[in-house]
């Protein structure tokens, strides 16, 4: 057993993952993070070091014409040589703006979709260490809380799953990218390039090529610091408040203080937005300001055309009528 086969079999154990009697799910681009995992699984598979069945998933977001249905080819050619079940997947949207948030959503949607028609109690993908550092930072400059800088989470429910499958990043806390590359190396398998990685009109890419190297200069481990400090404010969080879907009461809320009114405010955005992204400290206050304002009928605007308006004693969340309608045409 090769040295990322024994790291991973170990982090397997760690978070718990099923070593019998599952199907699991593997994200797979054909970049080298899935890849590696792919492989890595496959091979404890062949060693009779787990027993279940995996279905590698590929969606093609087709946001690089043909280079993207290359990326496509070569997941297919790879499965079928290696006889690994093979889910593939293809955007049927255009995203004018938010490209990457558009594309994430709507990957999720089909992993989720293909967890439910499979029986998955698990889906893996393949973020690194790496991943974590520069979603801590993102995190960082955007303004997020300190549930935005604990960044990813090893093991997380799978969104909106009713028969409770699992996501999981079983690379996350031990894997860099020169380790996934190297397995795959290793392997004799040369992994796709996505050119949108280099592309520096995205944050994330400025924050890899440009800030983390910068940091690099203050600590050569700036990698495998930020990812500690994040999973050390994770364990640092207070469990989230429970709340569901709908409506939240003002006068409940009065009666909190802003540490507290804060937590639920962002728990009551996750469960009924799917998540924080793009939301920012700015957002929170906004919404504190309107509970605590005197007049009705006010209204926060949110990223992605949502809305938190203020009526009848409630906080009520929605979509922007404008961005409604546009969305019918």
């Amino acid at each position: 057993m090769r040295a990322f086969e024994r790291n991973l079999i170990t982090e397997w154990r760690r978070l718990g993952l099923p070593f019998s009697d599952a199907t699991v799910v593997i994200a797979v681009s054909g970049g080298a993070d899935s890849l590696s995992l792919l492989l890595g699984v496959n091979e404890l598979l062949k060693l009779s070091k787990l027993d279940f069945r995996i279905v590698a998933a590929h969606f093609n977001h087709q946001l690089r014409g043909e280079e993207s249905d290359d990326d496509e080819t070569f997941v297919r050619s790879l499965c079928s040589d290696r006889k690994i079940e093979l889910a593939a997947g293809r955007s049927k949207q255009k995203h004018l703006s938010n490209i990457e948030q558009g594309a994430r959503i709507e990957r999720y949607e089909f992993l989720q979709k293909l967890a439910e028609n499979v029986n998955a109690s698990l889906v893996l993908t393949g973020h690194t260490l790496d991943d974590q550092a520069e979603t801590f930072l993102l995190n960082l400059i955007r303004g997020s809380g300190v549930r935005g800088l604990s960044a990813m989470r090893s093991v997380r429910d799978l969104a909106s799953s009713a028969k409770g499958t699992k996501l999981a990043r079983p690379l996350m806390t031990w894997a860099r990218r020169a380790d996934t590359e190297a397995y795959c190396s290793e392997s004799g398998v040369e992994f796709r390039l996505d050119t949108m990685n280099e592309d520096e009109t995205f944050t994330r890419v400025r924050i890899r090529k440009i800030l983390l190297p910068l940091l690099k200069d203050f600590n050569p481990k700036i990698v495998e610091r930020l990812a500690e400090t994040a999973r050390l404010l994770r364990d640092e969080i207070p469990d989230e408040p429970e709340v569901a879907v709908g409506d939240l009461k003002l006068a409940d809320l009065k009666k909190l203080s802003d540490a507290e009114m804060g937590r639920l405010l962002r728990a009551w955005l996750t469960i009924n937005r799917g998540g924080l992204r793009r939301i920012e400290l700015k957002h929170i206050d906004s919404i504190r300001r309107l509970v605590n304002s005197r007049k009705s009928g006010k209204t926060v605007e949110l990223p992605g055309g949502e809305t938190v308006v203020k009526e009848d004693g409630k906080l009520v969340f929605g979509k922007n009528m404008v961005e409604k309608r546009g969305s019918e045409n």
